[in-house]
């Protein structure tokens, strides 16, 4: 049964709409958390603290956010696989150009796979910067998640890899969110100029929040 749904368009679909609600969820957790770091080195590195602390005593250390990680990449891995074979069944279907060459589709609809493309090539630098320290422009210091993040901010590469990527995660929300909805049997006409427009919404908070970080340490604001 799980096969068959799998296999199916609509089965894929439906797969990339709940592995994106998911994500769109800790997106949401995760920019709030960010902005902690404007009220100061010691509630920014308190929240880092609390976040593994999560659960207890009934969870061990880490283990709730052990839990979390690995959902995500569950989620990631599922929504990059069915976009990627979705993707490649409609050029099958399609293997000849448009005839039409003005666009019919919205800029974001466009760009959707070389955002996704983007979007994992940043979780990975992301990751190797301020998870892991490996890519950490300077001393990576364990445990000192507000001065990982200043030294990042701290350079023209980091400033420009995080907000291009956060532009590209805007648009894939702002079609996605959409396509989401459509799929689960969300839409319609009468909640369509609703859902667009919440798409919208949601993609502007979450891109200038995101974004809010670096311009915080570029400006000096934080520091």
């Amino acid at each position: 049964m799980a096969r068959t749904v799998w296999d199916s368009s609509v089965g894929k679909k439906t797969v990339m709409a709940v592995s994106g609600i998911v994500m769109l969820l800790y997106l949401v957790a995760h920019m709030i958390g960010n902005l902690k770091i404007y009220f100061g080195a010691g509630e920014f590195n308190a929240y880092a603290h609390w976040l593994r602390t999560v659960g207890e005593p009934f969870m061990h250390y880490e283990w709730t956010l052990w839990i979390i990680r690995v959902v995500l990449v569950v989620a990631v891995v599922a929504h990059a696989t069915a976009a990627y074979q979705l993707s490649r069944r409609d050029i099958k279907a399609r293997p000849s150009k448009y005839v039409h060459k003005k666009a019919r589709t919205s800029y974001a609809t466009r760009t959707m796979r070389w955002g996704g493309i983007i979007l994992g090539l940043f979780i990975v630098w992301h990751l190797l910067d301020l998870t892991t320290g490996t890519a950490h422009p300077g001393g990576f210091q364990e445990g000192h998640p507000y001065q990982n993040v200043v030294d990042t901010f701290s350079t023209w590469y980091g400033n420009v890899v995080y907000i291009v990527a956060m532009l590209a995660l805007g648009l894939h929300i702002r079609h996605g969110f959409w396509s989401a909805a459509q799929t689960l049997g969300a839409g319609g006409r009468t909640r369509e100029r609703f859902l667009k427009g919440a798409a919208n919404v949601l993609a502007l908070l979450l891109t200038a929040g995101f974004i809010a970080v670096p311009v915080g340490v570029m400006t000096g604001v934080v520091s």
